[in-house]
């Protein structure tokens, strides 16, 4: 079959198409057939550590498709049925899915929307939900609005009765995403929208950060936060990995600051919580309450210029991959 690679070389990815077996389910795994595979920034930054300097990965998290064969032990699932989940080496034509990630397809979903879910909302999911306590009628900033996490935030929040003020330096994208209900977009890639923030809250200041660009935002990000405030970090795409803490906000104000990353957690950590999700955010896309926005999908032969709009930043929402015909 054919199977994207992600070689790593003096600081440098190398993207390979390699043929390569087609794998068989072990104990608890579907095979999936791979119909779309959704782009995350996060795989193909160095600095986050998901490769190690001169080894040679089969990439791609995240997919939707048809289970083509069931390992033992498997219930719930059948060949045939369609299905999204995370799993490795997605940019593929078959992929190996745990059970425990395997989620059923909304079936008004296309396979690119569902491709565009696993891995984003589930993070998503974790941030404004599990760890970010967002209630009807909070809060939430999201500086970089326009990335896919920051479009699958804006969608669950609004689902959950939230208001959400966003930035991008993009005026035309900022319009765009106040037709799914962005309440105040902010067109800047600058740290100086705490005053905008504190106006349209009242001066009360937000409930919960989702900070998609890194350290040159984030003393802004907690001089916006409300009273019992929480921040999420979910990545660094400024490159700034280093950032000054107002310990007097922080302490003050009661401050919650957190992380939100895959790359510590076991197989078993991140299956923990997935039934969660499938209890509070599925049956949202089932009806309808939420749909993923996917800014385009390329043939599967063009993952390196699938890659290049999403390093340009010219996407809004997600990218995804097209399987094989």
């Amino acid at each position: 079959m054919k199977s994207y690679w992600m070689q790593i070389a003096n600081e440098q990815t190398v993207l390979e198409l390699r043929d390569t077996p087609r794998p068989d389910p072990g104990p608890g795994q579907l095979l999936v057939r791979v119909r779309a595979a959704g782009l995350n920034r996060g795989e193909f930054i160095l600095g986050h550590g998901l490769h190690k300097a001169g080894s040679a990965k089969a990439i791609g998290m995240e997919a939707a498709g048809e289970v083509v064969t069931c390992g033992a032990g498997v219930s719930g699932f059948k060949p045939g049925d369609h299905v999204m989940g995370r799993c490795p080496g997605a940019f593929a034509e078959y992929a190996l899915m745990d059970l425990r990630e395997a989620m059923a397809m909304p079936a008004r979903l296309s396979w690119e929307q569902a491709a565009a879910i696993p891995l984003t909302f589930l993070v998503v999911h974790d941030m404004l939900v599990l760890q970010g306590h967002l209630q009807a009628g909070q809060w939430l900033l999201i500086p970089g609005v326009t990335s896919g996490v920051g479009v699958a935030s804006l969608l669950m929040a609004k689902a959950l009765g939230a208001k959400v003020i966003g930035t991008s330096g993009s005026q035309d994208k900022l319009d765009r995403l106040k037709t799914l209900g962005l309440d105040l977009g902010l067109r800047t890639r600058s740290p100086d929208f705490h005053d905008a923030v504190m106006q349209a809250t009242g001066g009360q200041g937000v409930n919960l950060v989702v900070n998609t660009v890194g350290g040159s935002v984030l003393a802004e990000c907690v001089r916006s936060l409300a009273f019992q405030g929480r921040l999420a970090t979910v990545g660094y795409v400024d490159g700034v990995l280093k950032a000054e803490i107002d310990i007097e906000a922080l302490h003050a104000k009661r401050l919650t600051l957190f992380g939100v990353s895959n790359k510590l957690r076991t197989a078993d950590q991140k299956a923990e919580f997935i039934p969660a999700f499938k209890t509070q955010i599925l049956p949202l896309l089932n009806a309808g309450s939420i749909t993923p926005v996917v800014d385009r999908m390329l043939p599967f032969d063009q993952l390196a210029q699938a890659k290049a709009v999403m390093d340009a930043n010219q996407h809004l929402g997600k990218i995804v991959l097209a399987g094989l015909p």
